[in-house]
């Protein structure tokens, strides 16, 4: 492992992994890993209940960037001590904006995607699984716990109290505190490789995760639909729940 990524989900992870490998620093892992596999949530939920999964996941990569890795900083400077630590920052008004239309917003919010979300939940075991993981985690980390979020400054508080716990935990040697608007050479002299001349890599982070909770939610129902389900519907209506409700 050359680099794990310690920055919160909505700080530019995407174009972070897609950089990186264009660098030569990938594979990298990224959430749309376990949202291509969601057997991998398995692992991860193993990994939360204190087991140590880290070869099983990483055997394949050199980098690690977004959650659910970036949850597991503390334990992963530990295990791959030689690993430079990217702590990726974004402006916090911004910050909470995009998690409340995304990740907040698919637990708590009242926007289609936690809908939808909520629907294939009912349907799919596996996204049930990692829905449930997610909450767990995003509300072990103390940066969301629903009802406190509803406050204007609390979300953006505590992203600067976790920023700033990542900077006190890891060794400044081994840290680079870095923003998508810093580009190539920052990431390019820490690793120690030339700038390319291609502009840096700007992919939306948030039309990508909707694009998939939708997709994905509409599948999941499509195929639900196809085995004749709707029979089971009445049973479904009256046991299902929201996500976080």
């Amino acid at each position: 492992m050359r680099l794990i990524g310690a920055g919160l989900p909505r700080t530019g992870t995407l174009s972070q992994k897609v950089a990186l490998e264009m660098l030569g620093c990938g594979p990298c892992y990224h959430m749309v890993n376990v949202l291509g596999d969601l057997d991998e949530a398995l692992l991860w939920r193993a990994a939360l209940d204190g087991e140590s999964p880290w070869q099983q996941l990483f055997a394949d990569y050199v980098a690690t960037v977004d959650w659910p890795g970036a949850f597991f900083y503390r334990e992963l400077i530990e295990v791959y001590p030689e690993a430079t630590v990217l702590l990726s920052v974004r402006d916090p008004e911004s910050w909470e904006r995009s998690m409340r239309e995304t990740i907040w917003g698919i637990f708590y919010g009242d926007i289609l995607i936690r809908d939808l979300s909520t629907a294939r939940c009912r349907v799919d075991p596996k996204w049930r699984g990692y829905i449930e993981l997610m909450q767990e985690m995003w509300e072990r980390s103390g940066l969301f716990s629903g009802g406190q979020d509803t406050e204007s400054d609390w979300m953006r508080s505590a992203m600067q109290r976790y920023t700033d716990e990542v900077v006190a935990t890891v060794p400044s040697d081994r840290l680079l505190v870095w923003s998508v608007s810093d580009g190539w050479e920052p990431l390019c002299e820490r690793l120690g490789v030339p700038v390319p001349p291609t502009p840096f890599p700007h992919l939306n982070d948030a039309g990508a995760f909707a694009e998939r909770v939708i997709d994905g939610s509409l599948l999941a129902l499509q195929e639900w639909r196809a085995q004749g389900a709707p029979e089971a519907a009445g049973e479904l209506s009256a046991s299902g729940e929201r996500p976080g409700s």
